[in-house]
């Protein structure tokens, strides 16, 4: 693995264990895709660190058990908004 992307992996993933941040809030502020990020944390993390790849996969999983409620709330405010005009 390139230096580069090494350090791209650990700096996401530092990141995503600090702030719990989504795979689409966290390629916003490394201006990567959805994917890279993905990619990153899911296939190349555990090559680097196992036990690191444990933690973010905890949060992967918690964040997509919880996307459905963000998906509503996110539909309310449009909602909500739109009405006040």
């Amino acid at each position: 693995m390139r230096e580069y992307i090494r350090r791209r992996v650990l700096e996401i993933t530092d990141h995503m264990l600090e702030t719990r941040a989504t795979v689409r809030q966290t390629a916003h502020l490394f201006n990567v895709s959805k994917s890279t990020v993905h990619k990153d944390v899911t296939e190349r993390l555990p090559s680097i660190s196992k036990q690191l790849a444990r933690k973010v996969k905890k949060i992967l999983d918690q964040n997509k058990a919880e996307r459905h409620i963000r998906g509503g709330e996110a539909t309310r405010r449009k909602y909500r908004a739109s009405s006040k005009g």
